[in-house]
């Protein structure tokens, strides 16, 4: 089975995570810009964040045979310093024109204050001019109302229901997403938020339309092979694979497939690896013999071999 992870920030992961996501079957992730830990101290810095994650971590993640997405966006927090704010919502544009930016993202509310209303609405009408979808963060506190407030905002601005992606779902807000016609994508982590027996239920409860899943592997505690283990375990406690199959691949596929920056002959015909390939002069090698595939040789996959712990 191939698999989609729509949602990791693969910019704080290692390259041993490239190679046991590639085995497990991931052939496409997604890289929201987001929150690196501190606070930012330029509009500087966060241009050359944004240049990361549209190229070295694009090129990175191509020498283990994935394709590397990412949406870009000045995150809810980050909103709330006005003049970094004003400075990053300036050269957003110029990003959203890059190859592989498959939407504006992730946005939305963390406290739900009038700065971060102010900047959702901005990245709306962005949205709206570069016809990107919209992937949404919803907030940690209080997420029920904020992401209602979330979704009445971006039906205000004229953004259809189905080009926005609602992320760090739950039980209690999963039902109006789908009942407004929204996407709606679950965050898993090993230890908090929601996890992968409880996803496992709401599967058994509401099916596959309109859902995905994804890791928010990042910098923190989380685990960058949450969607490979999770789609075993749905598969092991009787999920239809069809069922399976959509959380997991197809409708990452089918709500970011309207950039038109992500198609699936991105991966089923790929470009072959070939690990001398350097970006900038710079190598993902270090002194290891590189991996270098013939034109027809599709990467190896051992998802037989995936254990759920």
């Amino acid at each position: 089975m191939m698999l989609i992870d729509p949602h990791i920030h693969m910019f704080s992961r290692t390259t041993d995570d490239y190679e046991a996501m590639a085995a497990a079957g991931v052939v496409a992730v997604i890289e929201p810009a987001f929150w690196v830990g501190q606070p930012r101290t330029s509009v500087d810095t966060y241009i050359d964040y944004l240049s990361t994650i549209v190229g070295w971590e694009r090129f990175r993640a191509a020498q283990f045979g994935i394709r590397h997405y990412c949406t870009i966006g000045l995150n809810s927090k980050e909103a709330n310093n006005e003049a970094l704010a004003e400075g990053v919502l300036e050269i957003l544009p110029r990003f959203l024109l890059k190859e592989g930016v498959v939407a504006v993202g992730e946005i939305g509310y963390d406290e739900q204050t009038a700065l971060e209303d102010r900047a959702l609405r901005a990245q709306l009408e962005l949205a709206k001019e570069f016809d990107l979808p919209v992937q949404v963060h919803t907030p940690h506190r209080d997420k029920k109302s904020g992401t209602t407030r979330t979704m009445d905002v971006c039906e205000e601005h004229g953004i259809a229901p189905h080009k926005v992606i609602i992320d760090h779902n739950n039980e209690e807000t999963v039902t109006e997403v789908l009942d407004r016609g929204f996407w709606a994508a679950f965050t898993l982590y090993p230890k908090t938020k929601m996890g992968s027996e409880r996803m496992v239920d709401i599967a058994r409860r509401f099916g596959s339309e309109r859902m995905m899943i994804d890791s928010s592997a990042d910098w923190g505690v989380s685990d960058p092979m949450a969607v490979p283990k999770t789609a075993t375990l749905m598969l092991q406690r009787g999920i239809p694979q069809a069922d399976v199959e959509r959380l997991c691949y197809a409708n990452a596929l089918a709500a970011y497939g309207q950039s038109g920056q992500m198609n699936e002959t991105d991966w089923l015909e790929p470009a072959p690896v070939d690990q001398r390939t350097l970006f900038e002069g710079n190598s993902v090698l270090r002194g290891q013999s590189p991996v270098v595939q013939e034109p027809a040789q599709a990467p190896a996959r051992a998802d037989e071999d995936l254990l759920i712990e």
